[in-house]
Formats: C-alpha cells, sequence, structure tokens
C-alpha cells in the first residue's frame, strides 16, 4: 500500500512538472518575436503615449483616454520633421477632423455684407403745428401710429383771433376807401396762419370763419401725437408728426476693414426675416462720418423703397453692398486664416502628416475666401479645421513653432447664462471651425472686454480663443442686435 502511494505521488509530480514546463514554453513562444507578427512601428522608438485632445498629459503605456472616449496614441522619437514644424499621424489627424483646401487661383468680389435696424427716413418726417392760439374741439386722429391718407382730416380747432381780423379786413374791403389799410389788413390774416385758401374763401363768401380743420399733406403713420380734445394749444405748439413709410432707412454696421469700398450711391439688396422671400432694393445715401469703438465698425445709413409698408422700424435686415469684381489672385478659404493682430498665419500640409505655420499678406476678402498676395503658392494645401490639434502638437515639441500669440480666433452666438466676476456662462450654438457643438460652458473675460448692462438672458455675438489647459477667453463680445468686427477665420 505504502509503495502505491509512493508511486501515485511521483506521477502527480511528473504531471506538475510538466504541466509547468509546458506553460513555460508556451508563454515563451507567444512573446516570443520570432512567435509574434511584428507591428508596423517596431522600428520605431515610442516616447510616451497621449490623448490628442489634451497633450500635455503623458501616459507610459497605451489604454483608453480618461478624457475622452478615444484610444491614447503614441508620440514616436522621430516624428521631428526638421523644417520647423509638427508630423501628426495621418489617421489622429483624420479622426479629429483635420481637413485641407488647395491654394488656388480665382476672382473675388468686392460684395460687403452687413446688418442693421430699420429706422424712420428722418427727410421724409411732416410736422404740424398751431399757427395761432386757439382749442381742440374735434380730433380725427387719436392715437400714435396711426395710419393716416393725404388729405385725411386731423383735427379741427377754434381760433378766436381770427374772427376780429376778418371783421375788420372785410370791414375795410367794404369801405373800398384805403387799399393800402386794406392790403395791410389782408396781410395780417395771412401772419395768423390763415392760408390763401381761406382768406380767398372769406372774400368770396364775406362770412368769417373762426374755425379751421387740419389735413394730412402725407400718406403715412402718426409717428408722435401731441394734442388731445378739449385742449387749449398755444402758437407755435406742436400737434402731429407724421412719417411717410414709403421710405426707410436701414443704419448698416459694416466692418471697418471694408468701409472703404463703400460710397453712397451703391446698390443694396435688403432681407427681413418676416419676409424671407422677398428682397428690399435701395442705396447708400451716406457714410456716418463716425466709427463704433466698441464694435470697430462704420455706420451706412442705406435708403430702402418699401412697397406695401412692409418694412417696420425695429427690424432686423441682412444687407448686400453690391461691389465690383476685384483682380485675378490666389484664394484660400477665410477659415485658414489665423490673426494675431500683429500679422496674419496659416497651416500648411506638406503630406504624410506633416504640417507647418506660414505667415501670408492677406489682401480683400469676400464669400468666405481670402485673397493671398505673397507668402503662399498655386498648389499648396491649408489646413481649414483642426488647427487646434497642429496647435497642442507644436506645443509637445522644443521646435519654437508653439503659435504662442497666435491664438485662433472663433466666433459664435450664444445666451448668457451668468456673469461672474471673472467671466461670463453662456450656452452656445455649434462652432465647426473650433470642433464643438452646442453647449454651455464658461468663459474668461476681463472687466474691459465685457460692455456695461450685459446681463443673465441676453443674446450675444462673440469671439474667442482656446487658451493652454484648456481654457477659452472672450476677446469681444457685443449684443447679438450689433456687428462683432471681422477678425480672421471663423463660420
Amino acid at each position: 500500500m505504502r509503495r502505491a502511494h509512493l508511486v501515485l505521488a511521483g506521477f502527480v509530480l511528473i504531471a506538475a512538472a510538466a504541466g509547468v514546463g509546458g506553460y513555460w514554453y508556451g508563454a515563451s513562444r507567444a512573446t516570443s518575436p520570432a512567435a509574434a507578427p511584428a507591428p508596423n512601428s517596431s522600428d520605431r522608438k515610442i516616447l510616451y503615449w497621449y490623448d490628442p485632445m489634451e497633450p500635455q498629459q503623458h501616459f507610459d503605456k497605451p489604454g483608453k483616454s480618461p478624457f475622452m472616449d478615444m484610444d491614447l496614441v503614441p508620440k514616436y522619437a522621430d516624428e521631428e520633421n526638421g523644417s520647423g514644424g509638427v508630423t501628426i499621424d495621418p489617421r489622429v489627424a483624420q479622426n479629429l477632423g483635420v481637413r485641407t483646401a488647395d491654394v488656388a487661383r480665382g476672382r473675388t468680389d468686392r460684395r460687403v455684407e452687413a446688418v442693421g435696424g430699420v429706422v424712420w427716413n428722418e427727410r421724409a418726417v411732416f410736422v404740424i403745428q398751431a399757427r395761432s392760439g386757439g382749442f381742440v374741439e374735434k380730433l380725427h386722429a387719436r392715437a400714435p401710429l396711426d395710419p393716416v391718407e393725404k388729405g385725411q382730416p386731423l383735427v379741427d380747432l377754434l381760433v378766436p383771433d381770427w374772427a376780429a381780423a376778418q371783421e375788420e379786413y372785410l370791414l375795410l374791403r367794404r369801405a373800398g376807401k384805403d387799399a393800402a389799410l386794406a392790403e395791410a389788413a389782408r396781410n395780417r390774416l395771412r401772419l395768423l396762419g390763415m392760408s390763401e385758401e381761406q382768406v380767398g374763401l372769406l372774400e368770396k363768401t364775406g362770412q368769417a370763419q373762426a374755425h379751421i380743420t387740419l389735413h394730412a399733406p402725407i400718406t403715412g403713420v402718426i409717428a408722435e401725437l401731441g394734442v388731445r380734445e378739449g385742449m387749449t394749444v398755444a402758437s407755435g405748439a406742436m400737434l402731429f408728426r407724421l412719417v411717410d413709410l414709403a421710405t426707410v432707412w436701414v443704419n448698416a454696421e459694416v466692418p471697418e476693414g471694408q468701409g472703404g469700398w463703400l460710397k453712397p450711391g451703391t446698390a443694396v439688396e435688403a432681407r427681413v426675416p418676416s419676409f424671407p422671400d422677398q428682397v428690399f432694393r435701395g442705396r447708400v445715401s451716406a457714410i456716418l462720418p463716425e466709427v463704433n469703438a466698441a464694435t470697430r465698425t462704420l455706420r451706412a445709413r442705406v435708403e430702402l423703397a418699401n412697397p406695401g409698408g412692409r418694412l417696420k422700424p425695429g427690424m432686423f435686415a441682412t444687407l448686400a453692398f453690391a461691389g465690383s469684381a476685384g483682380g485675378e489672385a490666389l484664394l484660400v478659404p477665410s477659415e485658414a486664416i489665423i490673426r494675431t493682430g500683429a500679422r496674419s498665419v496659416v497651416i500648411v500640409a506638406e503630406g504624410e502628416g506633416r504640417f507647418r505655420q506660414q505667415e501670408v499678406e492677406l489682401g480683400f476678402e469676400s464669400g468666405g475666401r481670402s485673397e493671398i498676395r505673397s507668402g503662399l503658392a498655386e498648389g499648396d494645401k491649408v489646413v481649414v479645421s483642426g488647427q487646434f490639434l497642429i496647435d497642442s502638437e507644436a506645443s509637445l515639441r522644443a521646435t519654437g513653432t508653439r503659435m504662442e500669440g497666435a491664438a485662433r480666433i472663433y466666433r459664435a452666438h450664444g445666451e448668457i447664462e451668468s456673469v461672474g466676476p471673472g467671466g461670463l456662462v453662456i450656452r452656445h450654438g455649434d462652432v465647426p471651425s473650433a470642433g464643438m457643438g452646442a453647449m454651455t460652458m464658461p468663459f474668461l473675460a476681463s472687466r474691459e472686454v465685457v460692455p456695461p448692462g450685459l446681463k443673465q438672458g441676453d443674446r450675444v455675438r462673440f469671439e474667442f480663443t482656446a487658451e493652454s489647459g484648456g481654457q477659452f477667453r472672450i476677446t469681444t463680445i457685443a449684443p447679438a442686435d450689433t456687428s462683432v468686427p471681422e477678425h480672421g477665420a471663423h463660420k
């Protein structure tokens, strides 16, 4: 029995040894370079792994990003391209939406677009005054903004001063002894406010009239009503202010850099949200001699025809100013331009994931395209979306190519959720050029940038830049009914 137990124990030890040996052999085979297929990048040295959306954080092994729902990507030691640029894995660039466009020759239409508000045409305002003191006996037009037709009665006045002056004139006229004195009495009636027609009616009938009915001289609306039934009015008192709505004005905010192309007489087409299918045509009547210091815009006064009185003061209008065709030039999408204030740069795609920044000289911008006067050649490819990724990549290198001070400026619309001492919380729509969807997020903003009076619930238009550390700073902000100046690439 004891021998049987020894034999059994021996078999167990042999089996265990065989199992361990088999496991070691299988594991060594599985991890052997000869057994496993070599990866495509096996000959490249990996420095670390990182999340392209948070490039400042480094990881010593691959895996899922703790910040985004995406895999970490490797940073290779040979990605320095030696040309002052950066190299990005083409698959990473594609996944994060880096898009490019060709530099091509073409022509730009010098066409300016702007927005503005509809106001009264102040050149079509008529004021009706009391030319003599009297009493209001009957008021035919009783409320401001009531429409009136030309010739429509507005008010009946009793003018006691007329009665004695008319009797005196009739008496001298009948006597016929002193023509000069009668003429003087007639002139007195004109000075008291009687019209030539009223004096002629007096001479024809021989009956003094102390009542007068004032009529509307135009077809329009009552912009201001200064009289009520039963009132006593003094000589020179304003009774009505009427406005002819056959034409209206639109005060358009035009970017300062484009104002030089406008001049009085330039044709304009306008559209309003209330009538999206109708085009209202007019011309620039004046370029006002002032610049809005907050928005850096000029104000162009546009006079529009108003058929049917459809355009009403207070409406928001979008204007397109006719322009001439520019000469042939190199053109790139405007969203590719990064303006820093001191210079303008673009990101040039050199192929195989290599990118570099290039300073350019800009010309006219129209229709979403910008003229390039120097810095690029026909056929070059420029990045139009995803510059934030390339800037992040550049910040990881010691090549001196990080675009400090060349922050991309993005434009957005939104509604203020809250106002704090150091910034704003804004609920905004999509910002395609920044790769951002609609969301509510905080923005840094200095006290000098935020206009006084902005509060929760206000609709605003603003521009912002992305800072290191994932923060965003507002550079310009204004209420939604005014313009934010053009600074460069945006959508």
